[in-house]
């Protein structure tokens, strides 16, 4: 997300190309017993084996209603053990020996925590909803206090959370460029905003990062420092969560152990989010990536920020999709989607307007159709998803001062879009 200064484009071509050669190693042998069948309404984790079709598969990481004999492969969250029950197996395969290119997304390495049977707590918000990051900062946009947040928005970020001396924690103070744009804002009448929010239904969470931020947990005693001043802070305010906006890298092991830690201090309804850049969201393997599968069984949702990021490969990585696409909104949504994240975890980060970001910028009907193709596979482009995601969760905006700046469009149209969701 972007704070007061010009939003700087960051090109990003991802165009490879590899191949490998094929071998194949092993005699054939007596397949093994079937394992109990695979069922669609059962929850499987990580090691579980289950049987389809007279083929055993192991689950990768948490699914649920992913039929293994659609849903196995290299990239995928079922790995296709062979034939069983009677017979022999073929020949095994060897992996490729050249390296895959950097932008290709490798096999997924498990999240260290195996998550539970049931979709974590969202903090009772909808099947759907619509994200809007709110400016504490006068940079150009229309100046809001809190509660002017029009009803169109179900979960405000409030951007942003200041970093302290203390390394990895945070606090929070109104910008005075803001309260004197508004005619004036005190911290008790930002208190009774969110106050104002929570009875109109919606939820508020505290943004940490930003274009500009620099906290930083690289250490356990700065995960304890950020766990200790965010949930001070939601005690303070009445903040609903946190979002992870951290621009500038992060360690998914120590922010990992910080978000349990402040989840164990706040209860299940605590609202985790995360906005990372497009890039962020090419690898599994990455630092962001993998800290949305690490924590997967507490996380609310990832609204990843597809624009300012030139062209990117998607999942099917037959080519390079260009921003401000719904090609490349489908193709790039795909990657967490085919990588262990839920339907319910995913949605479609985006500008309100040209003015908001330096590109990527595409008009809300575009995003409908991004939402549409995803999950019902209507509306799509050339780029087709190789499956449905009925789940898939709504939609984000940088930022509701922008969108208020011209004149709502953004969320006029997307808003009511996504109550036609399945």
């Amino acid at each position: 997300m972007k704070r007061s200064r010009s939003v700087i484009l960051a090109t990003v071509t991802a165009l490879v190309a590899g191949g490998a050669a094929t071998w194949f190693s092993g005699e054939a042998s007596a397949a093994a017993a079937c394992a109990p069948a695979w069922s669609p309404t059962a929850v499987y984790v990580n090691g579980n084996v289950v049987s389809q079709n007279s083929h055993n598969y192991t689950a990768k990481w948490w699914t649920q209603n992913e039929s293994p004999a659609v849903r196995s492969g290299q990239w995928d969250v079922w790995a296709d053990n062979g034939v069983c029950g009677g017979g022999t197996t073929p020949p095994t395969t060897t992996p490729p020996t050249t390296t895959p290119p950097t932008t290709t997304p490798p096999t997924t390495t498990p999240p260290t925590t195996t998550p539970p049977t049931t979709t974590p707590p969202n903090g009772s918000l909808p099947k759907h909803f619509l994200t809007g990051y709110w400016q504490n900062f006068d940079n150009g946009a229309a100046p809001l206090k809190l509660a002017d947040v029009p009803g169109t928005y179900d979960l405000i970020a409030v951007a942003f959370a200041d970093a302290t001396a203390t390394q990895g924690a945070v606090t929070f103070n109104l910008d005075p460029g803001l309260a004197t744009a508004v005619g004036g804002y005190t911290t008790a009448q930002f208190k009774a905003d969110i106050a104002t929010l929570h009875s109109r239904g919606k939820k508020v969470v505290i943004s940490v990062g930003g274009e500009k931020g620099t906290v930083a947990v690289n250490s356990a005693a700065a995960a304890t420092a950020f766990a200790d001043s965010v949930h001070s802070l939601i005690q303070t305010y009445g903040f609903d969560g946190v979002d992870i906006d951290l621009e500038n890298g992060l360690n998914p092991t120590y922010m990992a152990s910080a978000l349990r830690s402040l989840r164990a201090k706040t209860g299940a309804n605590l609202i985790i989010t995360m906005a990372p850049q497009t890039i962020d969201m090419q690898n599994p393997q990455s630092s962001y990536f993998k800290l949305a599968l690490d924590i997967k069984d507490i996380l609310t949702v990832v609204f990843t920020q597809y624009y300012n990021s030139g062209s990117m490969l998607g999942c099917d990585n037959n080519a390079a999709y260009s921003q401000g696409t719904v090609n490349f909104l489908t193709a790039l949504a795909c990657i967490p989607l085919q990588n262990g994240l839920r339907p319910d975890q995913i949605a479609l980060g985006l500008p309100a307007s040209t003015r908001a970001a330096g590109g990527g910028y595409v008009a809300p009907s575009v995003v409908n159709n991004a939402l549409d193709c995803l999950a019902r596979a209507t509306n799509c482009g050339t780029f087709k998803p190789p499956a449905t995601y009925p789940g898939i969760r709504g939609a984000m905006t940088w930022s509701i001062n922008w969108d208020v700046t011209n004149g709502n469009a953004w969320a006029n149209t997307i808003d009511p879009h996504l109550a036609t969701l399945p």
